[in-house]
């Protein structure tokens, strides 16, 4: 009996026990759920005061730029009959491309190519965000941007230089067989694009971010150079304050891709959320591929001692220690944290004219073999001198 009675109560406490062990766990996720809710309030209150503070630095960037530009306008303003008559009344035919903001045809005014992008009127914030995209592109003179050559407020319509060869992305893909652009070229685009971002995280008083920067919105001119289009989802930065919430993220899924990790989870713009993209940017140009997963795949190639099979197979005669250095760059550039990517100015830009400059010497060294061998005579010379830029051309495309 007594031995019945000490079992019994020895399960007595033990189930004592399993019962204040599951109050204590109860217990402990009631404390989590309510510092969960706790931790989400604060969240929701701190999404507030920035959604304060962007509004408050945006209407005073508008303000400080509507003043400056009160009495100087630093664009042409065309009526709509112009636009019109350049477009054959915006004729399908002439139809381009499909802008994020509306669709873009192709025009003839003032006796030069034009791109005529006219904006949609059922574009999300599309009418303020044509008064920022003409503001940011009207103060923007440089030879990697694509210039803005005009507008017709009236009717949201921007007027920008005509591009002869199209995207960047449409040239790496070989969209309508165009021949792949050689690691020369490559070299040097990539070069110009960083070129052309410093310029904007320079500009004053405050730095531009493009926050949109891919292949599809960086064109070719008719030689070739490479310029930074679709400044549309620009931000004036206060250089002060780095980091300021933006709202407003494309959800494109092949956009998706060059945004900034760092941006997307906090929110917080600064010039690095470029220099990620441009990290992917740098990897297709090396590639050929497509962005989803890209930094994943390049990074196992080079583990492994594979990178010479991850790069784009229409260049055959790819530099390996070049490529081998632009590829560690880019992976540099699209790290996931903001501070561990390089600077632009000061570490991407000088090692990217470093590989422009090594490609240049090859092109060179190329041409002047072929020149020399065709100039037999003093006629042979002059012809050869006279077709040199075509020449030029012609081996940075593989025509």
């Amino acid at each position: 009996l007594q031995k019945l009675r000490t079992e019994e109560e020895r399960r007595l406490e033990e189930a004592k026990s399993s019962e204040e062990a599951a109050m204590s766990i109860v217990e402990k996720e009631r404390a989590k759920a309510k510092a969960a809710l706790e931790a989400a309030e604060a969240a929701k209150r701190l999404a507030e005061v920035e959604a304060k503070r962007r509004v408050t630095v945006e209407m005073t960037a508008l303000k400080e730029s509507d003043s400056f530009s009160h009495g100087f306008v630093r664009y042409r303003k065309y009526t709509v009959e112009e636009i019109e008559e350049a477009t054959s009344n915006f004729d399908e035919s002439k139809k381009v491309g499909e802008g994020g903001y509306g669709p873009v045809f192709r025009g003839y005014l003032d006796h030069t190519s034009v791109a005529v992008k006219v904006l949609r009127p059922d574009a999300a914030q599309g009418r303020s965000q044509f008064q920022k995209e003409v503001e940011v592109l009207s103060c923007i003179r440089h030879p990697n941007m694509v210039l803005l050559l005009g507008a017709c407020p009236e009717f949201g319509i921007l007027v920008y230089e005509y591009m002869a060869k199209g995207s960047l992305e449409d040239r790496l893909f070989m969209q309508g067989n165009t021949p792949p652009i050689t690691w020369q070229l490559r070299f040097r685009i990539a070069a110009e694009i960083a070129t052309g971002l410093l310029f904007l995280h320079q500009t004053k008083p405050e730095p531009i971010v493009h926050r949109d920067l891919k292949p599809a919105n960086v064109l070719l001119d008719y030689n070739y150079v490479s310029k930074i289009s679709d400044v549309g989802l620009a931000r004036l930065v206060p250089a002060v304050a780095e980091n300021v919430t933006q709202y407003r993220v494309t959800s494109a899924a092949g956009t998706f891709c060059y945004i900034d990790p760092e941006y997307q989870q906090t929110g917080m713009l600064g010039v690095k959320s470029d220099v990620y993209s441009l990290g992917i940017m740098l990897l297709q140009i090396l590639t050929g591929k497509q962005p989803m997963g890209l930094t994943y795949y390049v990074e196992q190639a080079i583990e492994e001692g594979r990178l010479k099979d991850m790069l784009d197979p229409a260049v055959p005669d790819w530099p390996m220690e070049e490529a081998m250095s632009l590829a560690k760059l880019s992976l540099q550039c699209a790290e996931l944290r903001r501070k561990d990517r390089p600077d632009l100015g000061k570490e991407i830009l000088p090692e990217l004219n470093r590989l422009r400059d090594i490609g240049e010497e090859s092109l060179g060294n190329v041409f002047n073999a072929g020149r020399h061998g065709n100039s037999a005579n003093t006629s042979q010379v002059s012809i050869s001198s006279s077709v040199s830029f075509v020449l030029y051309l012609k081996l940075l495309v593989n025509v």
